[in-house]
């Protein structure tokens, strides 16, 4: 038992929101705090859930919370986010999912119309990813302490392989996926809360990604990773593989798609879109000999209809992700220490 905590007292003696935005401090919260309390084989594995075997299926479990702010925005609302969330997680474990939990914190003087159409939200979103809500819970706090709605739901899945799926599964050589544009998300969701306007809407990417997760996975790829996109972005998706492989990957940047509106909004408010939310967007490595395959399964899926090859697992010298810049130059691509946007999901 810790006798004093771990977290250097000095330099963070309170939580601040940038543990929670799945950079450097979430890594260091959770890998000094919690993973150092609860350790055990399962959550140690560091996956977006936990793989288990029961007596006659290997399952997978996630949970998860949300609590952006707003509630609604272009593309989505905290309703069909939680679901989405939730799956998606599911299959970045190579399972199927098939039931969900949900939790409703609500706030006292929520407006009936508010929760009627994030529950609307939530059925429409779970019959779209073919999951149930088998149960659930509702708490009410007092007024001004709740931001009106926050969700918090458990997810259960069947795994569609018997092949082990993870960072610490990739090999040199290996080529690195991704599903489509980045930063959209992100970029939607802060466009709201600052009331900012720009020539077109930009709408977040909410969806669900298994469709090509277990298309991929019929079709007999050899899927050594996935990761979906969430807090943090691509950039910290790629270094928590390097990290966890001990490897080198290297990733083109001209190869990274990001619409020029999500640039543009980006460059305006001094964001980096490799660190942009999404929450339906996923990377995946395979072995190169597969990928031209793989890619073509993914586009044939209207959700990653423009997933591209944006990189490689280059060798296990050290652990690092390069960046090779539009005119050649390679950067080092690390963790945000802070945070870009907070309340995202």
């Amino acid at each position: 038992m810790h006798t004093t905590c771990p977290i250097p007292i000095s330099d963070y003696p309170t939580v601040t929101l940038a543990h929670g935005g799945g950079g450097a401090l979430t890594h260091q919260l959770i890998d000094k705090m919690f993973r150092a309390a609860f350790t055990n084989p399962l959550l140690d594995a560091g996956h977006d859930g936990a793989v288990f075997q029961v007596p006659e299926e290997r399952m997978a479990l996630t949970t998860d919370s949300y609590v952006v702010c707003p509630l609604f925005f272009p593309g989505g609302d905290i309703g069909s986010l939680a679901v989405n969330g939730t799956v998606n997680d599911l299959a970045m474990c190579g399972a199927k999912p098939l039931y969900l939990t949900l939790g409703m914190i609500l706030e006292e003087g929520l407006p009936m119309e508010t929760l009627w159409r994030v529950v609307q939200s939530i059925q429409y979103a779970a019959a779209e990813a073919d999951v149930r809500i088998v149960t659930g819970d509702t708490k009410v706090v007092d007024r001004g302490k709740g931001d009106g709605v926050y969700l918090n739901t458990a997810g259960v899945g069947v795994l569609a392989t018997e092949q082990d799926i993870g960072p610490s599964c990739i090999e040199p050589e290996d080529v690195i996926l991704l599903s489509g544009d980045i930063g959209r998300h992100g970029i939607a969701i802060m466009a709201v809360r600052e009331g900012l306007e720009f020539e077109s809407e930009i709408q977040s990417d909410c969806a669900p990604v298994v469709e090509p997760v277990l298309k991929l996975l019929k079709e007999g790829i050899a899927i050594h990773s996935l990761r979906d996109l969430t807090r943090g972005g691509l950039a910290s998706a790629l270094v928590e593989h390097a990290r966890a492989a001990g490897a080198r990957l290297q990733v083109e940047e001209a190869a990274i798609p990001v619409r020029e509106d999500v640039r543009g909004a980006c460059e305006i408010l001094g964001l980096d879109p490799m660190y942009v939310a999404n929450e339906g967007r996923f990377m995946v490595v395979v072995p190169g000999d597969q990928s031209e395959r793989a890619l073509q399964v993914m586009r044939a899926c209207a959700v990653s209809a423009e997933s591209v090859r944006i990189g490689t697992v280059e060798s296990r010298e050290r652990p690092v992700v390069h960046l090779k810049s539009r005119i050649g130059s390679l950067r080092i691509v690390d963790m945000l220490s802070g945070e870009q946007l907070p309340r995202i999901c």
